[in-house]
């Protein structure tokens, strides 16, 4: 039964991981893009919010970091999923992402706040949540880590601190890639951008994030075309075998044999 990890890495920007080696190994072994596009304000919990709801933050009515009820509710990635029986988890450091699920909707969550160290946070999550995974095996499991955004509001996006705590986070993300069980799809993407010490601009810096995707009918080599952050709940539920929600906007990536 096929089953899906989605990671997610706050701030990321593609030319920030553009010619790593671990990047080079993911991309040789999945379908991929460093130019898929978040939505306006590029902003963590509206981009999160599409994500998970597969609209844009005109729509889902969240358009700062402040959660706000939907004033039309669209079912989440989550909420989805639960109708349809799969067992969801998520793993999380930033308090205000708990909003992006309804109470419910998931059967476990871990959120623990950034301890100080954040090169040793990330690699508790990634423990912790490899043990989850091989003890549980959910359908589907979200984890998030977001040393790259805080390194870009402390040092500046694109500083050599940032450069660095992306690149341990990929160190993280090759060792996730080569030990998950191979019943999982994995996706790697982020919510958005930035630059200087700030985000939320309609820029490309802002605006333009990676997606990768390794797993069973995803081409491996192969570049995605006009990918946005709204694609990404359709192709995790296709991949599931769950019909997507009506209201979403977004399109399905996942390429049926």
């Amino acid at each position: 039964m096929k089953k899906v990890l989605l990671i997610l890495c706050d701030g990321m920007r593609p030319d920030a991981i553009d010619g790593l080696e671990t990047v080079k190994s993911l991309q040789s072994k999945s379908s991929y893009t460093l130019n898929a596009q978040t939505v306006f304000p590029s902003v963590t919990l509206p981009c999160h919010m599409s994500l998970f709801h597969s609209v844009k933050p005109d729509r889902h009515g969240v358009t700062t970091n402040i959660y706000t009820p939907q004033v039309r509710p669209v079912n989440g990635l989550a909420e989805v999923l639960k109708q349809a029986e799969k067992r969801c988890a998520m793993m999380y450091s930033w308090e205000q992402l708990k909003d992006i699920t309804r109470p419910g909707s998931l059967s476990w969550a871990y959120y623990q706040r950034d301890p100080g160290d954040e090169l040793v946070h990330v690699n508790n999550f990634t423990d912790i949540a490899l043990k989850y995974i091989n003890e549980s095996s959910p359908d589907f499991m979200f984890l998030y880590f977001h040393i790259a955004d805080i390194l870009g509001h402390g040092y500046g996006w694109m500083s050599q601190k940032y450069l660095e705590g992306v690149k341990h986070t990929w160190d993280s993300i090759d060792y996730i890639s080569k030990v998950l069980p191979e019943d999982y799809t994995l996706i790697v993407t982020a919510d958005h951008g930035g630059h200087d010490r700030i985000h939320g601009h309609d820029i490309p810096e802002d605006m333009t994030i990676p997606l990768f995707i390794k797993g069973e009918n995803f081409p491996k080599g192969k570049v995605i075309e006009d990918a946005s952050i709204l694609d990404i709940a359709p192709t995790i539920v296709d991949i599931l075998g769950v019909k997507k929600d009506s209201d979403w906007e977004g399109k399905s990536l996942y390429i049926k044999k």
